[in-house]
């Protein structure tokens, strides 16, 4: 389990960084509901990632099984996945700008903010790719499925964990928490244009040698 965590919690640190979910969020915390709203968008976000999650890694499973050598096609998902990170960071390395649509409305209640949540994890889904390389590691540990449940809630919630900033400021510093949470915005804007590609590339290497390595000598890095 301890080897387990040695790869994700990188995995998780290139997953976090993820400024159109905090964006929307210093937005909830602008509107008469801070707190409650930037909560209730985090909590939104939060379960649809670990429903799919579950959803995701069930698919995986399902494809695994199917087939006749399940190891061999673990390394394979985890070489197409780290190929794809690859691909992704040297797109996003020459990207200049990102698409942070807010809602022109500042009636927001607590309820829409959850819903808007849940949709840009939706939206983002199919980009992903560090969370689905997470749930190729979790496979490959070949835990059982109530560890691997724990293993898959556990990261969500350290996904979650770096968000709570923006209602925690709201919380103890009122309005005055907007131009805070304003200038923490465009920090991690300029933060994720660094580092999001330079995680990419090194769990999308790690993913690749890995892969590599157990198809010429069939045990894989850890």
């Amino acid at each position: 389990m301890l080897e387990l965590w040695t790869v994700l919690i990188p995995i998780l640190l290139a997953d976090i960084v993820n400024p159109v979910l905090f964006a929307f969020m210093v937005y909830a915390a602008g509107t008469d509901r801070p707190l409650t709203n930037s909560m209730a968008a985090l909590l939104g976000h939060t379960a649809a990632y670990f429903f799919f999650g579950i959803m995701i890694a069930l698919a995986f499973n399902a494809i695994t099984a199917r087939l006749a050598n399940p190891e061999s096609m673990d390394y394979w998902i985890s070489l197409v996945i780290g190929i794809l990170l690859l691909w992704v960071a040297w797109g996003s390395h020459s990207s200049k700008t990102k698409d942070k649509t807010e809602p022109e409305s500042k009636q927001l209640t607590p309820v829409k903010a959850f819903g808007i949540g849940a949709v840009i994890n939706i939206i983002g889904i199919p980009f992903a790719l560090p969370y689905f390389a997470a749930l190729d590691q979790i496979l490959m540990a070949d835990l059982n499925t109530t560890s691997s449940v724990i293993v898959i809630c556990i990261y969500n919630l350290g996904y979650a964990l770096p968000f709570l900033v923006v209602p925690a400021l709201a919380l103890m510093m009122g309005d005055a928490s907007r131009p805070v949470l304003a200038r923490i915005n465009k920090k991690v804007d300029a933060v994720s244009a660094f580092l999001m590609p330079l995680t990419l590339v090194l769990v999308g290497l790690f993913l690749v040698v890995d892969a590599l390595r157990y198809f010429a000598t069939g045990k894989g890095l850890i």
